[in-house]
């Protein structure tokens, strides 16, 4: 791996324990991939961590991206969030989500219109949306989701296996 991808991820392997099939694939442009991770980290400031949280799982959930949805599954649990709450948003129903707040719940509907390709209900879902956060969080929203469908499509393409189990198969408990 590129010394500036050693450097750069050398703290994120330290607190995970291990470095991802994923780094070490996209490592073969390393370039690209350091891009990648400073975006990930820019949108990371952009936005309350448990509203990111809904959308990586939604989106995760929705793509049959195990790697990411694992992986923050685990986050969400220690971050506080609870089981329930990962279960309640992993359902993919914000119409009848009981944990789920209502901005996160616009953010899930924005996921879902955009992701089913429905351009008329995406520009709806983003309307409604940005009622609940400033214009700067709702574009950094439109970009999070972006972002996971990379990974998504990274990951299913080249069939990497999650690094760690679903919460819902070695229960999981921070």
């Amino acid at each position: 791996m590129a010394p500036m991808l050693t450097e750069y991820l050398e703290p994120r392997i330290k607190r995970l324990g291990y470095l991802g099939e994923w780094f070490r694939c996209a490592g073969h442009a390393p370039e690209v991939l350091l891009a990648f991770l400073k975006f990930t980290d820019a949108l990371k400031d952009a936005l309350p961590l448990k509203v990111s949280e809904a959308i990586v799982l939604t989106e995760a959930t929705l793509l049959n991206n195990g790697y990411e949805k694992n992986q923050h599954e685990r986050l969400s649990v220690r971050s506080g969030f609870g089981r329930d709450w990962v279960a309640d948003v992993e359902r993919l129903s914000p119409d009848s989500a009981t944990l789920m707040t209502p901005g996160e719940c616009a953010a899930q509907r924005y996921v879902l219109a955009a992701l089913a390709g429905d351009l008329p209900r995406t520009r709806l879902a983003f309307d409604a949306l940005s009622a609940h956060f400033s214009p700067g969080a709702a574009i950094a929203i439109l970009m999070l989701v972006g972002r996971y469908w990379t990974h998504a499509l990274g990951v299913n393409t080249l069939d990497l296996a999650p690094p760690v189990p679903s919460i819902f198969e070695d229960g999981f408990t921070a």
